[in-house]
């Protein structure tokens, strides 16, 4: 038996959705998107939800239409490289700063340290389902900065009673196969700003206001096959949310009894969503023997994500301190299987191998 990383929780409805959609023969961006665009903006409460083609071309966007070309943005060192891409694509400068080891996010204390007053925008991420800190959203706002949230991983994901993408002034949402719900690729951009929601409007529609094309775009638009998907999804969310908690709790109550590795983080007053179940492998050079041990049990891991300095694209990056932690981070975290399809049995023997194998 093979125990997969992730499974997306899709079934019938989906695909009645999509022949709905197909049977319109309307397939581009329609009436079909809007309305996922909604089902998003009311989830959340915001006042504007764009869909796009990826949480990057999101990003991208936005950092377009805020015109941040020869700038300076700060973003964490632990992150997938979407996160600078879009920097670099919008012809900014990323800033590479670290993270927080528990949180395996960016604190106020690592923004107010890189910050300078060239900067209008900063970009940290909302990793693996794990909000921010408030206090990084206060700090923004005493920097003067607009704050721009990756927070790919993080739709459901709640600080107190408000939603991730209802509190940074940007967010940008993925709904790739790995994330809380999918549509296969996708994105989707959230912000309560009328002039850069409409702005983004029309760069994903190739810079179109209303019969002219005032600026240069592009075409970022998400098909109306890919928005039915969503919008049944959409309707699972809090169910998905829920079973992916539990399987959570109980990988906690495991892993908080074999020495030599931490369970994954959990926020004060927050809810995650656990998009990824990661752990820390406080042992040092037994991440990869643990991956190797439930590989030949044929169960899927995967690293955390990435220290982007120790890619060769990034290596010449700015950076801004010793980035010790998002090393650290890349070196030694664990991400292990979390789906519906996911039972005790495996959790149990997914900890029995990480015992065995730092025992």
């Amino acid at each position: 038996k093979t125990i997969p990383l992730a499974v997306p929780d899709i079934g019938d409805e989906e695909l009645q959705a999509i022949k709905e959609v197909l049977g319109t023969g309307f397939l581009t961006e329609g009436i079909t998107t809007k309305e996922f665009e909604k089902a998003v903006a009311d989830y959340l409460g915001v006042k504007h939800a764009i869909a796009v083609t990826s949480c990057t071309t999101g990003l991208h966007a936005v950092l377009e239409c805020l015109n941040i070309k020869g700038q300076e943005v700060i973003v964490p060192d632990y992150t997938y490289p979407a996160t600078a891409e879009a920097v670099v694509l919008a012809g900014g400068i990323p800033v590479l700063v670290d993270v927080d080891i528990d949180s395996m996010n960016m604190t106020s204390e690592i923004l107010d340290e890189a910050y300078n007053e060239n900067m209008t925008v900063f970009s940290p991420v909302s990793w693996a389902g794990v909000p921010l800190e408030l206090d990084i959203y206060q700090k923004a706002k005493e920097l003067g900065l607009k704050m721009l949230e990756d927070s790919a991983c993080s739709l459901g994901a709640k600080i107190g009673e408000e939603y991730v993408g209802k509190i940074a002034d940007f967010s940008c949402f993925s709904f790739h196969p790995r994330k809380v719900i999918t549509t296969g690729e996708g994105g989707m951009i959230t912000t309560d700003d009328d002039e850069i929601a409409e702005k983004c409007y029309s760069y994903k529609h190739f810079g179109a206001k209303g019969a002219s094309f005032e600026t240069i775009g592009t075409n970022y638009k998400m098909s109306n096959i890919l928005s039915a998907i969503g919008l049944v999804q959409m309707k699972k969310i809090e169910k998905i949310i829920s079973y992916r908690i539990s399987k959570a709790e109980i990988y906690h109550e495991l892993i908080e009894k074999i020495d030599g590795i931490k369970p994954a983080y959990v926020g004060k007053n927050t809810r995650q969503t656990f998009q990824s179940y990661t752990c820390y492998v406080e042992k040092d050079g037994y991440r990869d023997k643990i991956r190797e041990a439930l590989a030949k049990e044929n169960i899927q891991s995967q690293i955390g994500t990435y220290a982007l300095h120790l890619e060769p694209a990034y290596k010449n990056m700015k950076r801004v301190g010793d980035l010790k932690n998002s090393e650290l981070l890349f070196k030694n975290a664990l991400t292990l299987p979390l789906h519906k399809n996911l039972t005790l049995e495996d959790q149990e023997k997914i900890c029995k191998i990480i015992k065995n194998t730092l025992g």
